[in-house]
């Protein structure tokens, strides 16, 4: 009996130990959450939350810049995750595999997004980073610049990111530093950038939407893209041009970079209605009743902002340089045969001439014909950048080609010059039916009669490789957006001759 006692007591005294071993772990647990509590920044979750996904970060800060409660929508994370993309390769310093460029509707975010909150963001991950930031005025890239660094000044930023810091040293509204030796620095398009560079540059309408209509103003801003910006890189295969803008012209930076950009380019566009210029094309499914943003853009306030002319909707809100249909032209009605009629009315190749070999302005040789049934045809384009020589070769080769019962218009340039040229051309044309004709009134008016024809249905293409420059010339054709007009000025040179009802040796009737 003695003995199961005394193994009774021992059990029970061993359990005893045991309960207060666990026990003062407990507490000794509790101790250590207790101290990290006391010692740990509060908002040490939130920021590794923000650092691991920039769209938090845009959730998280938005408060910061707007006291309005923040109005969620798709196309926001699909930014934020897009542009992160791109970052985390500028991070681990790999070559990037694009530059990025965004077309979206005004007040979409595009530049809180982009301008004000991913240079802060960056920051979280390589507090070292430089960013330059463009815009089409410096008031405006200013203007970003300073919402950026409220975003960096601000008591939730220091909380979250107690080590990042703007430098007392350099705290300028356009250009400051933090105390990491990153920077930030604005500039307008044409603005002078000599001995900065970035590892993100940042390009936020090179071009005011509402004014930048000019050629050029487009230019200018594409010379400055190409030319100055796009040397401005940190790492010239790492780091990444940023550009969001609405699209202004044909030849706008959007359309310029789509075309001549030395690097790969990713094309986000994101119309406000439903249109076949989505990019990239998946995202069509997001849209909302043929809506991108039904918050933003309703479909009442698109229709009164359609009010403000076509061009302008255009632009600003299906990121098209042209409005839905085409310009002056529509060219979708035009109607392409594979086989043109036998017989004619009458028949003019007209010419529109360039003097610059490999740049510049085209010289442009249309054949248009009218048939017995008085419908018009668009039979062949010869078109080339050629020296004099080679132009006045090609235009006597053509006529001899198209044969003699086909007549030769050829434009006279105003002044002393144009007349020497066309009597030029005239004189190498020899035994050829040639009408010198001196144009009036700007490119649009001469234009019109022939796009009412095209407008109406009632021009034929011969189908031709020539085709599809020909209609996206004529696509794009206005005063103020269209980068080329050769095809169009050689067009409705031709049309006013040959839409005269008889033609006879003596001249029109």
């Amino acid at each position: 009996m003695a003995g199961t006692k005394g193994q009774v007591g021992l059990t029970l005294e061993k359990r005893v130990s045991d309960t207060y071993t666990r026990n003062r772990r407990k507490r000794r647990v509790f101790d250590k959450k207790m101290l990290l509590q006391q010692h740990v920044n509060p908002y040490e979750l939130r920021a590794e939350l923000c650092r691991r996904s920039f769209y938090h970060f845009v959730l998280e800060f938005w408060d910061v810049l707007e006291p309005a409660p923040f109005q969620d929508n798709w196309h926001i994370k699909y930014l934020c995750d897009e542009a992160q993309i791109v970052m985390e390769r500028v991070f681990k310093n790999i070559p990037k595999e694009y530059d990025l460029i965004i077309n979206i509707a005004p007040v979409s975010l595009k530049s809180t997004i982009f301008s004000m909150m991913l240079p802060a963001w960056m920051w979280t991950r390589m507090p070292s980073a430089a960013v330059i930031g463009a815009s089409h005025s410096e008031n405006l890239a200013v203007d970003l610049s300073r919402k950026n660094r409220a975003i960096v000044k601000s008591e939730k930023y220091s909380l979250c990111y107690p080590d990042i810091k703007v430098a007392l040293d350099q705290d300028a509204k356009g250009y400051f530093i933090n105390t990491k030796f990153g920077t930030r620095f604005a500039c307008g398009i044409e603005g002078d950038v000599t001995g900065r560079h970035g590892h993100l540059i940042s390009i936020d309408d090179p071009i005011n939407p509402r004014k930048g209509r000019s050629e050029a103003e487009i230019g200018n801003a594409n010379v400055n893209i190409k030319e100055t910006l796009n040397n401005r890189r940190k790492v010239p295969m790492v780091t990444p041009i940023i550009m969001i803008m609405q699209r202004i012209a044909e030849n706008d930076p959007t359309g310029m970079m789509l075309r001549e950009w030395p690097f790969p380019v990713k094309h986000i566009c994101l119309p406000a209605e439903l249109t076949a210029d989505v990019k990239p094309v998946e995202l069509r499914k997001k849209y909302i009743n043929g809506i991108m943003n039904p918050v933003r853009h309703p479909k009442e306030f698109l229709d009164t902002e359609k009010g403000q002319g076509e061009f302008y909707y255009a632009g600003q809100y299906l990121q098209s340089p042209i409005p839905l249909g085409g310009a002056m032209f529509h060219v979708d009605r035009f109607q392409i045969e594979s086989k043109a009629p036998k017989k004619w009315r009458i028949r003019m190749r007209y010419w529109d001439k360039a003097g610059t070999k490999d740049a510049g302005a085209y010289s442009v040789g249309v054949l248009l014909g009218k048939d017995t049934e008085d419908r018009f045809w668009v039979l062949n384009v010869v078109r080339g950048r050629w020296d004099t020589n080679t132009r006045e070769r090609t235009i006597l080769q053509t006529a001899k080609l198209d044969g003699k019962a086909v007549y030769v218009g050829v434009e006279q340039e105003p002044g002393s010059g144009g007349k020497e040229s066309a009597e030029n051309t005239a004189k190498n044309l020899a035994g050829f039916r040639v009408r010198v004709d001196r144009p009036t009134g700007d490119k649009a008016q001469r234009a019109d009669p022939f796009s009412t024809q095209v407008n109406a249905g009632n021009v034929f293409l011969k189908k031709g490789r020539w085709n599809r420059d020909y209609i996206e010339e004529l696509r794009f054709f206005s005063l103020e957006n269209s980068k080329y007009k050769d095809q169009v000025d050689a067009s409705s040179g031709a049309f006013k001759f040959v839409s005269k009802p008889v033609i006879r040796a003596g001249g029109w009737k």
